[in-house]
């Protein structure tokens, strides 16, 4: 639960909550990319690339705009694997972070850009070495779980208009057919 010291910011007055989005995108080198944060909140600690919601936007284009301007790298956002709500320094943001893929195969190395200090490709064995921000080593071994082991999970695009999503579960192995969405 936020503190009061939470919900205040400099001025006094409470913050508006904002959307913010997030990709969490593994290599097939086990690695995730991941930034540094170069600005309020939650400066210079790691976490995925993403960014606040701009009005008109969709979510996915939202994904993929914040991921290309924070790392130089273009990914297709997949299914929503976690929601996260963040209240702190003045800031009140409920995240929704999808688990994308590289648009190519084998991309450039990431640049950071934008708000971001670093962006790198980060060993999943070595995420202990880095400060994460708040609960995203959860939400990034989910993700490596469900790729480990070619499953599906999280909310899909039902119609393909990026704006109605409903809970999918999938063994990656057998076809759509055998297992409907949830």
């Amino acid at each position: 639960m936020p503190t009061a010291d939470d919900l205040t910011t400099p001025h006094a007055t409470p913050p508006s909550p904002a959307i913010g989005v997030g990709a969490v995108l593994l290599d097939r080198q086990e690695q995730v990319l991941l930034i540094k944060r170069g600005t309020a909140p939650a400066i210079g600690l790691w976490s995925i690339p993403g960014g606040r919601l701009e009005l008109g936007e969709s979510l996915v284009d939202a994904c993929r705009r914040e991921v290309l301007e924070e790392t130089g790298v273009s990914v297709d956002p997949g299914p929503i694997i976690a929601v996260a709500e963040r209240v702190t320094q003045g800031f009140h943001y409920v995240i929704i972070d999808f688990l994308a893929s590289l648009k190519a195969p084998d991309p450039h190395s990431p640049c950071a850009g934008s708000d971001v200090s670093d962006a790198r490709w980060v060993p999943c064995s070595h995420l202990h070495r880095y400060e994460l921000v708040e609960g995203l080593a959860v939400i990034i071994e989910r993700a490596r779980h469900c790729v480990d082991t070619r499953h599906s999970i999280g909310l899909i695009d039902v119609d393909g208009r990026q704006t109605d999503y409903v809970s999918f579960v999938q063994n990656i192995s057998r076809s759509a057919a055998d297992s409907p969405p949830l």
